[in-house]
């Protein structure tokens, strides 16, 4: 499947790509290779030149637009791994079936709109737009559970609910802990994450 053809599918016709999806035989390190990682320099590029370039509030700095830049983007191979781990081992108390493949089949296509959207970036001002286009992503899993992992229809809301909940910690810890790392190595501080409003 051409990248590009993936990307327009998964958003515009969600319901018939994931059952393209499903007769895919998965390939995780070509999922988190030919997938993740070209759709999560989006954000990543961008967070350079707006951070670092552009700037907000008075402020910008190339260390910080790298900075975060590199936070976003082992984020996004942590996080998909993580959350597709999660995934797969709350499948059997929802009726679905396990297989790690799947799973990261699902979070890594279901993640798309956030990481087309990271574009925004480019304009600190309307980063907050990326978050409108992570609940797209949430809908896209709630569409992709069923075909993907197997999720009997009348557990496919309780079993999403579930899965937020446990991605959103996840992402909040890896975040926070790569943060630290990160910002610790470009000599920054998280008070410089609250000055620009990241």
């Amino acid at each position: 499947m051409n990248l590009v053809d993936r990307v327009k599918k998964i958003i515009l016709e969600p319901k018939t790509e994931w059952n393209v999806i499903a007769g895919e035989e998965p390939n995780i390190q070509q999922i988190m290779i030919g997938y993740v990682f070209p759709l999560a320099l989006i954000p990543a590029i961008a967070s350079i030149i707006g951070y670092g370039l552009i700037g907000r509030a008075g402020f910008s700095s190339i260390s910080f637009g790298v900075a975060t830049a590199l936070i976003q983007l082992l984020s996004a191979f942590v996080v998909v791994y993580l959350a597709a781990f999660v995934i797969d081992f709350l499948a059997p108390n929802f009726g679905s079936q396990k297989g790690l493949g799947r799973a990261v089949q699902l979070v890594a296509y279901s993640y798309t709109p956030a990481w087309v959207a990271g574009i925004l970036y480019i304009i600190p001002g309307l980063s907050w737009l990326v978050l409108l286009a992570s609940l797209y992503s949430l809908y896209l899993m709630y569409l992709g559970l069923a075909p993907i992992m197997k999720t009997p229809q009348d557990k496919v809301v309780g079993y999403l609910v579930v899965s937020i909940i446990v991605l959103i910690i996840v992402y909040a810890v890896i975040g926070a802990i790569l943060s630290m790392i990160v910002l610790g190595i470009f000599g920054l501080s998280a008070a410089t994450s609250v000055a620009t409003g990241m």
